[in-house]
């Protein structure tokens, strides 16, 4: 290696690094059950990572963007709480706490599109989500052309 190929070796190192730093600590948003919420989704498909009810919660930077179906500015973050689901007398409703997920737009994260995919435990602990297989590579699948984000305003009115 030669002296000039030293510093750019230094710093693709050190950006790498920085990522996977961030990525690791990671945590979910101080009040976001304050944010605006979506209404009560059901997704029934046992396949589904999201299979259960969930809620969307979307903070102010993102919700001027998700009214006119994005694109979004860089900080707008989306928390997704979901639930397993009872049966009460035939309608469904949520049971316990099961899965948090966070999608905040960060341009450093270039492999998933801009966006940082975070999953957590029902105690808001990291969950290990991988945010390429079980985050980006389906959002992308559904909502390449909208912004990666697959929630659509309509589910809060």
């Amino acid at each position: 290696m030669n002296r000039k190929t030293i510093p750019v070796v230094t710093a693709l190192l050190f950006a790498t690094v920085s990522l996977a730093a961030a990525a690791a600590t990671v945590s979910l948003p101080k009040g976001y059950a304050k944010w605006q919420r979506s209404k009560q989704q059901v997704v029934t498909d046992k396949k589904s990572l999201f299979y259960g009810i969930h809620y969307t919660y979307v903070d102010a930077t993102a919700m001027k963007a998700f009214k006119k179906g994005g694109p979004y500015p860089e900080g707008s973050r989306f928390v997704v709480e979901q639930f397993t689901i009872r049966d009460e007398g035939g309608k469904p409703v949520p049971g316990k706490k099961s899965m948090i997920v966070l999608m905040k737009k960060d341009k450093r994260f270039k492999d998933t599109g801009g966006w940082q995919f975070a999953g957590f435990t029902p105690e808001g602990k990291p969950s290990g989500l991988d945010p390429v297989k079980n985050c980006y590579e389906c959002h992308l699948k559904e909502a390449g052309d909208r912004d990666l984000v697959i929630s659509k305003y309509s589910d809060f009115k």
